[in-house]
């Protein structure tokens, strides 16, 4: 049937309905996962019921639990910017910002360690968020890094995996530190820069 002029103005403005519903999924989701106390709390039934769609409609996105429960979790987690390649130290300052941003939000920090709490009893969902989200993260660290050694910016005989660990602990580190306050502006910037003491050249 072709639409009408009329037919296409009096459409609502915002969100197409199938990218509302998702949204509404995925929060349904991280929901359960914080109050339910990890996995075991989740199911299709009660995410459905929560977000207020039908069964169908998650089906139509995520064929089981543990992929929605993937995509969830990944929702926390943004991309980290793509390397500019001007500098590594302009490059991982970049990332430590996007890196402290994901934490910047209370609840999803709360969400997020309190399913981990749980990882031991569900290895091959972790093993799979690990794959899927956490490592293509990892990998831009490395990227910057292994760019940095052939340009001279980083010591030749620089341990890459050593390194990502202690940029990703640093950081990590400081978005749990309870009562220590809200991170300061700078604070990405003087953790590279302090590192950078360490495995940069003269």
């Amino acid at each position: 049937m072709t639409q009408t002029t009329d037919q296409v103005a009096a459409r609502p403005p915002g969100r197409p309905r199938s990218e509302r519903a998702a949204k509404a999924i995925i929060e349904a989701t991280l929901d359960l996962l914080a109050e339910e106390g990890g996995v075991a709390g989740v199911s299709i039934e009660a995410v459905a019921a929560r977000a207020g769609v039908g069964k169908t409609t998650i089906y139509r996105r995520w064929p089981n639990k543990e992929a929605l429960i993937i995509d969830a979790l990944a929702a926390l987690k943004a991309p980290f910017p793509a390397p500019v390649g001007d500098s590594v130290r302009d490059d991982l300052v970049a990332i430590a910002r996007a890196f402290l941003t994901d934490k910047a939000e209370n609840r999803h920090l709360d969400w997020y360690w309190s399913i981990m709490g749980g990882a031991s009893r569900y290895p091959e969902l972790i093993a799979r968020f690990t794959r899927e989200v956490v490592e293509p993260r990892r990998d831009v660290i490395r990227t910057v890094l292994r760019r940095g050694i052939s340009s001279g910016e980083l010591r030749a005989d620089l341990d890459v995996e050593i390194t990502l660990w202690l940029v990703m602990g640093a950081l990590a580190q400081r978005a749990r530190a309870f009562g220590a306050g809200p991170i300061p502006d700078e604070f990405p910037a003087k953790v590279i820069d302090a590192l950078l003491s360490g495995i940069g050249t003269p």
